[in-house]
């Protein structure tokens, strides 16, 4: 169907997700609106919306991607777009603003990453990601107020006390990182002995986890439908007075499909 399209004067092409085979799930839309389309080329399809250049080219992009209202309505397409093709079958995603100047560089990308994305589409096939947080409870309790600046019968004064009850609190919060950092990795790797494969992404800041306590896992896992009861279960066993743990997903595997396509910052021109 692609094979046909004319590249247009002034018009980029945008790259979700490459696949197997089949087309996109029909009056699929993705960045702009734009109706996503396939192209096919030896063997592999590459799902593609076509993009004015002088929003995509590599100087407006630059100026754009400093606008996160812009990047969030992107990305909320570009994920859109992945997800219907992810429901549909091994689908590996690429780069959030992949963008080429036209239909022959996704052909050439195709061709030169054709080995790759075949083992990619091979592993994810029928199996999905999950993403698992864990993160610190806090209870340690807060210092105790600064009393008068009177001496005590001990000898300290009232604030060398107070320094005294504030450094064992500090002991206290550390000895609660370390337990919980070690809870998170007992639990990391038995995940991992329910899933295909597993990494750890760096913790996420509270602006974007939306949650005040401090991340100390932020993992992925891909997992056979077969094993995923088996896979939640070990979750139970670790929400104790050190882990608060949550499950999320499944989501398309975008963890487990990175190819590197010679992308800059988010993705980029080419």
């Amino acid at each position: 169907m692609s094979e046909n399209h004319t590249d247009a004067p002034g018009q980029g092409v945008y790259l979700y997700a490459v696949t197997p085979g089949g087309e996109p799930p029909r009056d699929l839309r993705g960045v702009l609106d734009g109706p996503v389309r396939p192209l096919s080329h030896g063997g592999l399809v590459a799902h593609v919306s076509d993009v004015p250049l002088d929003r995509f080219g590599e100087e407006p992009l630059r100026r754009s991607l400093e606008d996160l209202d812009w990047v969030e309505g992107v990305a909320r397409a570009h994920h859109r777009v992945v997800e219907a093709l992810a429901a549909a079958g091994p689908t590996a995603p690429v780069r959030l603003v992949t963008v080429y100047t036209g239909e022959e560089q996704v052909r050439d990308l195709l061709d030169r990453r054709h080995d790759d994305f075949a083992e990619i589409l091979s592993r994810v096939a029928g199996r999905r990601e999950w993403g698992v947080k864990a993160y610190l409870r806090r209870q340690t309790p807060q210092p105790a107020p600064v009393p008068p600046a009177t001496t005590t019968a001990g000898g300290d004064s009232p604030g060398m006390a107070y320094l005294r009850r504030k450094k064992e609190n500090l002991r206290g919060r550390e000895d609660l990182w370390r337990a919980a950092a070690e809870r998170a990795e007992d639990l990391h790797a038995e995940l991992g002995r329910f899933a295909v494969a597993s990494l750890r992404h760096r913790p996420q800041d509270p602006q974007l986890s939306g949650r005040s306590e401090a991340m100390v896992l932020n993992g992925a896992y891909l997992v056979d439908p077969a094993r995923e009861e088996e896979f939640a279960a070990v979750l139970g066993g670790f929400r104790d007075r050190f882990l608060d743990v949550e499950l999320t997903g499944p989501w398309a595997p975008y963890s487990f499909t990175s190819v590197d396509l010679g992308a800059g910052r988010a993705g980029g021109v080419r």
